[in-house]
């Protein structure tokens, strides 16, 4: 097994006022060169944006973008013409393909938004934009699945072999994740809560890259809440 550790305060940071990002993987004006991506993953942004602020109209081709917010909603338009709002329990999936313009805003002026904005390189190159949007709901003690490649049925499926999936445990409890396919890694992230793999205890936002493995043995130390974005590693 190969495991990689990030504290959640090794993250890029950037606070615009109105947006404060940490980034997983360099982004924008951070740039880490041991931190570029995770096999095919390539952005987790963690993002609060400001009640009634939000990303104007911008570009992006030849990405999977997948957008889960966390608490408050977000509203979308693009150039496929799609006007959407995504809420808190919901899940959003773009192939920008050949190309789309986008703009996400906080549509609520008193409360905050918190997303998780997460870019994977696809499988295939100017493929046709599309968009998927969904309600999730999470059972106790399990993982449910998000996100997965077009085989998998799953309406917000992307042009990857990957998986999204997000998990709800209580405290003392044990889990495991399984890998779909031993060439396959994992970039595991604590939303909430304590938990631990192997000897390293996790806090709020710490995450792991775990490679060369088709199990993940996880002890929930506190209730928690687990992000795992399962991903080809070349």
């Amino acid at each position: 097994m190969k495991k990689v550790f990030h504290t959640a305060n090794s993250r890029g940071h950037a606070d615009h006022g109105w947006l404060n990002a940490k980034h997983s993987f360099s982004f924008a004006s951070w740039y880490n060169p041991e931190r570029i991506h995770f096999g095919m993953l390539r952005v987790l942004n963690d993002d609060i944006v400001a009640g009634g602020m939000g990303f104007g109209k911008h570009p992006h081709d030849n990405m999977e973008i997948i957008t889960i917010p966390l608490l408050g909603a977000i509203q979308h338009q693009d150039s496929m013409g799609f006007s959407e709002v995504i809420h808190a329990g919901e899940v959003q999936v773009m192939s920008a393909g050949t190309g789309i313009y986008h703009s996400e805003y906080n549509p609520d002026p008193n409360q905050e938004l918190n997303l998780f904005q997460i870019w994977i390189f696809p499988n295939q190159k100017q493929v046709t934009p599309r968009y998927a949007q969904r309600k999730y709901n999470l059972k106790l003690e399990s993982f449910s699945e998000l996100v997965g490649p077009e085989q998998s049925r799953i309406e917000t499926w992307i042009h990857q072999d990957a998986w999204i999936s997000l998990g709800e445990f209580s405290s003392g409890t044990k889990t495991s994740y399984t890998l779909k396919n031993i060439n396959h890694g994992a970039y595991v992230m604590l939303v909430d809560g304590a938990i631990q793999i192997g000897d390293q205890i996790f806090q709020k936002r710490d995450a792991m890259g775990i490679s060369q493995t088709e199990n993940i043995e996880i002890e929930i130390k506190q209730k928690s809440t687990i992000l795992v974005i399962e991903v080809p590693m070349n």
